[in-house]
């Protein structure tokens, strides 16, 4: 039996051992596809899952049509290297483009036999305007609750994740910086969804957090609060004694985000099970905590301590 490292032991460890970062698979929303499907399975949302896996199918469908984006000039990566900020601001650097990629997704996600809200929600995407279009992408990217609409949402953040997942796939990881703010993707600036104990090799035990974005992962120590890096008050939090799946909270800002130990399903998935594992956040709610932040696929009022 493995011994399982103490947080204290971890932070010794040899940084240039750790792997740092991590891009996204490219087959990434496929993978993520895959997942959805299978947690659909006589869960309470079945419906939905299914619909976010359709989603995704789509969106792996789409990132394979040979996109030519933007890449940082070297302007654009000193300033980063000098300032330690993250490569990109996906808060207000945005090419027109991925509008583009949400008319592909709009496209192939209408070659299936959706429910009829669902066909009234992608009609009203195809028909919006450009500026209707970037106004709801500003609203989500910077968490504007009152000027967003949920049902819209995830398919609007469906080819924002796109556009953003494979613009960072194509910068190398050295051009990120080595040090970046706590708590936000070290390449898109984006807050994580979830984060996930790893296994196998220099990342056995270690502690990544996932992008909610662009899907990037990037090493945070364990047992600490993701988003106030708190350490004296973290707790965590399981239903039915689940030890794969579990909701890491903090008493000093009241927030809390899933954390996943893929010791006891290798097959967890950042996005998937954080979204298939709603009656947990339930729990949460009931305890007074608060969401971080929303998954993509799924978008509600954030709750404020």
């Amino acid at each position: 039996m493995q011994r399982i490292l103490t947080r204290g032991e971890i932070e010794t460890l040899d940084r240039t051992s750790i792997v740092r970062l991590i891009h996204a698979d490219a087959n990434t929303f496929g993978i993520r596809a895959e997942r959805l499907t299978q947690l659909a399975k006589d869960n309470p949302i079945q419906d939905y899952l299914e619909l976010i896996a359709t989603l995704a199918a789509a969106q792996q469908t789409v990132a394979g049509q040979g996109w030519t984006l933007p890449v940082p000039d070297e302007v654009q990566l000193a300033q980063a290297q000098a300032h330690g900020m993250p490569l990109f601001n996906a808060t207000n650097d945005r090419d027109p483009v991925w509008r583009d990629m949400l008319s592909a997704l709009i496209a192939e996600l209408q070659q299936h036999a959706l429910p009829g809200p669902v066909q009234q929600i992608l009609a009203e995407l195809a028909n919006a305007d450009a500026p209707a279009l970037e106004q709801a992408a500003d609203a989500l990217l910077n968490q504007q609750d009152e000027h967003i609409n949920a049902a819209q949402a995830p398919f609007i953040m469906a080819a924002l994740q796109l556009y953003w997942t494979l613009r960072v796939q194509a910068v190398e990881l050295k051009q990120v910086p080595a040090v970046t703010p706590f708590g936000v993707c070290p390449c898109c600036g984006s807050q994580p969804v979830s984060s996930s104990v790893q296994v196998g090799g220099p990342k056995e035990q270690i502690r990544y957090a996932t992008c909610s974005l662009c899907a990037s992962q990037w090493h945070i120590v364990r047992v600490v609060c993701t988003h106030c890096e708190d350490t004296k008050t973290v707790a965590y939090h399981s239903l039915n004694e689940d030890k794969a799946i579990k909701a890491e909270s903090c008493d000093k800002c009241r927030h809390y985000r899933k954390i996943f130990y893929l010791d006891k399903d290798p097959n967890a998935d950042a996005f998937a099970d954080d979204l298939a594992s709603l009656p947990l956040d339930i729990l949460m709610g009931e305890a007074r905590f608060y969401r971080a932040n929303n998954n993509p696929y799924l978008w509600q009022p954030a709750g404020e301590p």
